[in-house]
C-alpha cells in the first residue's frame, strides 16, 4: 500500500515514548481485585489511551465497581502516582524523536494524560521531551472537548504547529486502537504500535501496524530515513 508523504509528526506519549501501560494496568486490577472483580482484556482494550474522567467511567461501569467517578479518580491517581515515579523510555523512542528533531520535522506530543500527570511521568527524560514543539494534555487542556477515540486532540494538536499544516500533513504514532482511531477520523494517518495482547480486529484501522519503533522506516511517509 502506497503512504502519504507528511511533514509533521505527532506522537502519543503512554505506551508509546513511554513504557507506563504497565502500571496502569496494576492500579485498575488492584482497584478491582479488590471488589472481586476482574480487569479482563476486553474492558483494558476500551480503556487504553483514553483521558482520565473516561478511564474511570468505564472501570466503574465495565466492572461494576462500587464507586462514584470521582471516587475512582481519586483512589486512581493517588496509586498512579506512587506506580509512575520514573517510567522508562520505551524501544527506540529516543532514536526516532532525535532523529526528526535533527531533521528539522516539526513534532509534539497528544497525550490523554493531565499535565501534572504528563510532568511527573517524563520529569527524568527532559533530554528528549525539550525536543517537541508542544505537549497536548487531553485530561487538562480545555480546547479538548472529547477524549480519544474522538479526533479532537490531534486537530488541536496539529493547530498549535506555527504553519498550521493540513491534516493530511501530519502523522500520528500511536499504541491504543482508541488513539489510531481519532487520528484516522482527524484526517491523518496513523501508525499503530500495539502491545502484544491487541488483538488483530482491533488493529485495523491504523494505516500501518508495527512491533516496535525500532522498525519504523520515516522515509515510508517521505521523511529523511535514519543514516
Amino acid at each position: 500500500m502506497a503512504f502519504k508523504k507528511v511533514t509533521h509528526v505527532i506522537f502519543d506519549m503512554d505506551g508509546l515514548l513511554i513504557e507506563s501501560e504497565s502500571a496502569y494496568d496494576k492500579v485498575i486490577s488492584e482497584i478491582a481485585e479488590a471488589f472481586g472483580k476482574q480487569y479482563t482484556k476486553d474492558i483494558k482494550i476500551k480503556i487504553l489511551g483514553t483521558p482520565e474522567p473516561d478511564t474511570a467511567r468505564i472501570a466503574v461501569t465495565e466492572m461494576g465497581l462500587p464507586y462514584t467517578i470521582d471516587q475512582f479518580l481519586e483512589i486512581y491517581r493517588s496509586k498512579v502516582r506512587q506506580e509512575l515515579q520514573n517510567p522508562p523510555l520505551m524501544p527506540g523512542a529516543k532514536r526516532l524523536v532525535e532523529h526528526l528533531h535533527k531533521h528539522n520535522i516539526p513534532i509534539a506530543v497528544a497525550t490523554s494524560s493531565s499535565q501534572e500527570s504528563m510532568e511527573m511521568k517524563t520529569k527524568n527524560h527532559q533530554e528528549m521531551f525539550k525536543l517537541f514543539h508542544h505537549i497536548v494534555c487531553g485530561t487538562t487542556d480545555p480546547e479538548v472537548k472529547h477524549g480519544k477515540p474522538a479526533p479532537d486532540i490531534f486537530l488541536v494538536c496539529a493547530s498549535r504547529f506555527p504553519d498550521k499544516p493540513q491534516v493530511e500533513q501530519c502523522l500520528v504514532l500511536e499504541d491504543a486502537p482508541n488513539g489510531a482511531r481519532g487520528a484516522i477520523d482527524a484526517g491523518m494517518q496513523a501508525v499503530l504500535v500495539p502491545a502484544a495482547d491487541v488483538p488483530e480486529e482491533k488493529r485495523k484501522p491504523a494505516t500501518l501496524v508495527l512491533n516496535s519503533l525500532l522498525e519504523f522506516k520515516p522515509e515510508l511517509f517521505g521523511l529523511p530515513a535514519f543514516e
